[in-house]
C-alpha cells in the first residue's frame, strides 16, 4: 500500500493535470465558438451556389466544363484534414485511419498514381509513415483556415485536372454538426457533381429553376465554377478546423472530470490511510501504559 506522503503527491499530481485540461477545454471552447459561427455562416451560402448549379444541370442547357468530365481512373489525388496538434480525442486517428484504407483501396494503380495533400502535421506525418511524401505542407491552413489559400490550393487541384494530370480528386474530412458530433467524410471533389446537396447531412434532391442568364451561359459557369470549387474547399477546412476544437473541447471536459474522480477517490485513500495512522498511534500509546 502506498505511504500517505505517496498519496498525496499523486493527489497534486492530478490536480495540477485537473488545471492544465481545465484550461485547454476553456481555450478549445473559444475557438471553437469563432469556428462554429464560421461555418454556420458559410454552409448556407455553399448550399445556395450548389443548388443554383444544380438547377442549371437539371435543364437542357448544354454545360461544358473540364472539371465535370468523366474519365478512366488512372490517377487519384487524395486532400485529408487533421489537426497540427492532439489531445483531440479521435480525431486525428480516424481521419488517418480512413486515408489509409482510401490509399489500400487504390494499390492496383500503383504508389505514383496515388498523390497525397496532408491538411495538418498529423495527419502529414502519417503519410510519410505510409512511405509516400506529400504534395505540399498545409499546416498553417488546418490552423487558421484562409481563404487565400484555399483558392491557390483549388487552383492547383483544378489546374491539374484539367490538364489530365489527375483523374479523380477526393476529401477526407469531418463535417461539424454539433459539440457531440463530427461526421467523418470521403467526399469527390473532382469531378464535380452538384447532382446532390449536402442539407444538414443528408443528400436531397433539388428542382430545376428556370434562370435568366445574362451575359451568356458560357461565361456564367466560366466564372461560377471554379468559384464554387474554391469556396467548397475553403468550407471543407474550417468545417474540419470546427470539428477539431469541438473534439478537443469534449475531449478536454472528459479528462477534467476523470481526474475530479481520481482526486476523490485518492481524497478517501489519503484519508483512510491517515486514519488507520491515528488509530495505531493511539493503540500504541494505550499499549505503553498498560504495560
Amino acid at each position: 500500500m502506498a505511504s500517505l506522503k505517496e498519496v498525496k503527491n499523486r493527489i497534486n499530481s492530478v490536480k495540477s493535470t485537473q488545471k492544465i485540461t481545465s484550461a485547454m477545454k476553456m481555450v478549445a471552447s473559444a475557438k471553437l465558438h469563432k469556428a462554429q459561427g464560421a461555418i454556420e455562416g458559410m454552409l448556407p451560402y455553399q448550399r445556395k451556389l450548389s443548388k443554383i448549379l444544380t438547377s442549371f444541370l437539371n435543364t437542357d442547357i448544354s454545360i461544358e466544363s473540364p472539371y465535370m468530365q468523366l474519365r478512366e481512373v488512372k490517377r487519384v489525388a487524395i486532400v485529408a484534414f487533421s489537426s497540427n496538434t492532439s489531445l483531440c480525442g479521435a480525431f486525428n486517428a480516424n481521419v488517418i485511419k480512413l486515408l489509409g484504407q482510401r490509399v489500400e483501396e487504390l494499390q492496383s494503380l500503383g504508389k505514383d498514381n496515388i498523390l497525397l495533400f496532408p491538411v495538418g502535421r498529423k495527419v502529414e506525418e502519417a503519410v510519410r509513415r505510409m512511405g509516400f511524401q506529400p504534395q505540399e505542407t498545409l499546416q498553417t491552413f488546418a490552423d487558421k483556415p484562409s481563404y487565400q489559400e484555399a483558392v491557390k490550393l483549388a487552383h492547383r487541384l483544378m489546374e491539374m485536372y484539367a490538364s489530365e494530370e489527375i483523374d479523380r480528386v477526393e476529401f477526407i474530412y469531418h463535417h461539424f454538426k454539433s459539440m457531440g458530433v463530427q461526421v467523418l467524410l470521403n467526399e469527390t471533389y473532382l469531378p464535380i457533381d452538384f447532382t446532390n446537396t449536402l442539407e444538414n447531412g443528408k443528400q436531397e434532391k433539388h428542382k430545376s429553376i428556370d434562370y435568366i442568364i445574362e451575359p451568356s451561359v458560357e461565361l456564367l459557369f466560366a466564372n461560377l465554377i471554379p468559384a464554387a470549387l474554391n469556396q467548397k474547399l475553403f468550407t471543407a477546412a474550417v468545417d474540419s478546423n470546427a470539428s477539431e476544437h469541438a473534439a478537443r473541447t469534449l475531449a478536454m471536459q472528459v479528462a477534467t472530470d476523470n481526474a475530479n474522480e481520481l482526486v476523490q477517490d485518492l481524497t478517501k485513500q489519503y484519508n483512510k490511510g491517515r486514519q488507520q495512522a491515528i488509530t495505531n498511534e493511539l493503540l500504541d500509546i494505550a499499549g505503553g501504559a498498560t504495560n
